[in-house]
């Protein structure tokens, strides 16, 4: 299908990370060299985060409002579930033919063609065998992209297999400077990040008999406490909450809109969140999920009732 394909069209999930705008870069830009039409964009918001701009060599994002109603071919990357394509899940119904590249292991194949590989630490991975496939050179642009999705999809290889660290050597060879790729994406923030973690993070509550007795740990960011941040800044909250030692599973209740919330959730190997997360309507990694839900109080208290009981169905792993 790639290597056929003359119009390509690469879509991330709304609020693209390093994963999911990195491999459609690193795609987009081989089927580009190879004479191929081609445009990566994604459902929200208007822009990339700062932090991923640079990937961007050729030009190749462009506006949800460009993207093409029906291409020839429609590429999804790193997204789970159709509706976290949010406005552009149109697309998949009018497309000559869509190939659906994950590594969720909530996805259900959504595509013409599904490429899912639920062991796979981070879509990079499979982008790099695809890229191997059709015989693209992996230069240093391309690198740069799967190194950025391999670096944080793997908590700074902390998670990575000998396979993936060999992988990640690899890109190393073709010239990425590893600290370059990993501090604006990891170790960055502007100094109003401080504030606006230090709000959310007064709100965090412990609840140790949690999560099968694990326990869990939460906080709440509400609209007051994110509002000017950028992307990149309020989803890094998760992870300084998920240090804490006596909670197997964080979670960070973001207020969207009028009692309205996505939640990150992130265990540390012996949770399945991805389970506690699909019975709230999302999905994920059994590490790393999330989910959107509108509450029936102001407070979202109800929210977190609902998660309490998910994670006490959750299998241990």
């Amino acid at each position: 299908m790639l290597a056929a394909a003359h119009e390509v069209v690469l879509l991330a999930h709304v609020n693209p990370d390093a994963d999911a705008l990195g491999s459609a870069l690193a795609l987009g830009l081989a089927l580009h060299r190879r004479g191929a039409r081609v445009h990566v964009s994604f459902g929200a918001p208007e822009r990339a985060a700062e932090s991923l701009r640079d990937l961007d060599v050729a030009d190749l994002v462009v506006p949800a409002g460009r993207v093409a109603e029906a291409p020839e071919l429609l590429v999804v990357l790193d997204t789970g579930s159709l509706d976290r394509l949010g406005p552009l899940a149109s697309r998949v119904q009018h497309a000559g033919a869509t190939l659906v590249i994950d590594h969720h292991v909530s996805n259900a194949g959504f595509g013409t063609a599904n490429y899912v590989e639920p062991d796979a630490e981070a879509t990079a991975v499979i982008v790099l065998g695809l890229l191997d496939a059709l015989g693209a050179p992996v230069d240093l642009p391309i690198a740069r992209c799967l190194y950025a999705g391999l670096v944080t999809d793997t908590r700074n290889f902390r998670a990575a297999s000998p396979a993936t660290h060999d992988m990640a050597a690899r890109l190393l060879v073709a010239g990425v400077d590893a600290e370059a790729v990993t501090r604006p994406l990891l170790d960055t923030h502007p100094f109003s990040w401080l504030g606006m973690l230090s709000s959310v993070l007064a709100t965090a509550t412990l609840e140790p008999d949690e999560a099968r007795g694990l326990g869990l740990v939460w906080a709440c960011a509400r609209a007051e406490h994110i509002a000017g941040g950028r992307q990149e800044e309020v989803e890094s909250i998760i992870d300084v909450l998920r240090t804490t030692a006596e909670a197997e599973v964080a979670m960070v209740l973001k207020e969207v809109g009028p009692s309205r919330w996505t939640a990150s959730l992130r265990g540390k190997g012996r949770v399945d969140v991805a389970a506690a997360a699909i019975a709230m309507g999302g999905g994920g990694h059994r590490a790393a999920s999330g989910f959107t839900v509108d509450s029936r109080t102001p407070d979202a208290a109800d929210v977190v009732a609902d998660v309490r009981r998910a994670l006490a169905a959750a299998p241990l792993l």
